[in-house]
């Protein structure tokens, strides 16, 4: 059981099965992620920085093929984790869902309301929106909460 009582699923790899509250709350904790998308007629993984607002995530591009990737709606997923590489734990979730681009006055509001601050220099940067639709998580527990083999 977890702290609220619950009783936790595991995976066929005894992967701790996360909930999507669970996702979500993680997904807010780490600020990079990796964005997977359709370039050309083959998959791009791009690095991003970003903010989780609500269910949705939020960062900011410039004119290239995320923002026309947004422009047209495109379905992709995007990918959180974090890992401590010592004590072999960690997580990884995966958000589904289509790109919007944020209007400027509702970006005007959001950038007063998230600390969203892009990491590169850009020319005319734009926000873009992944507004989740599905969310999948997995968590590598300790050994010793880990199931036995079946």
């Amino acid at each position: 059981m977890d702290t609220y009582g619950a009783v936790q699923q595991y995976d066929r790899s005894r992967l701790q099965i996360l909930s999507p509250a669970e996702c979500l709350r993680l997904l807010g904790s780490v600020p990079l992620g990796r964005l997977v998308y359709t370039y050309a007629g083959l998959p791009a993984i791009r690095l991003v920085n970003f903010v989780v607002d609500d269910d949705t995530i939020v960062f900011s591009t410039g004119q290239g093929d995320k923002f026309r990737a947004a422009e047209r709606g495109d379905v992709v997923a995007f990918e959180a984790d974090d890992v401590d590489l010592e004590r072999h734990l960690g997580w990884t979730l995966t958000a589904i869902g289509h790109l919007s681009v944020v209007t400027e006055d509702e970006a005007a509001a959001l950038r007063r309301t998230l600390a969203l601050h892009s990491w590169m220099p850009m020319d005319d940067p734009r926000l873009v929106r992944l507004g989740i639709e599905s969310v999948q998580g997995r968590r590598l527990v300790p050994w010793g909460q880990r199931p036995r083999s079946r």
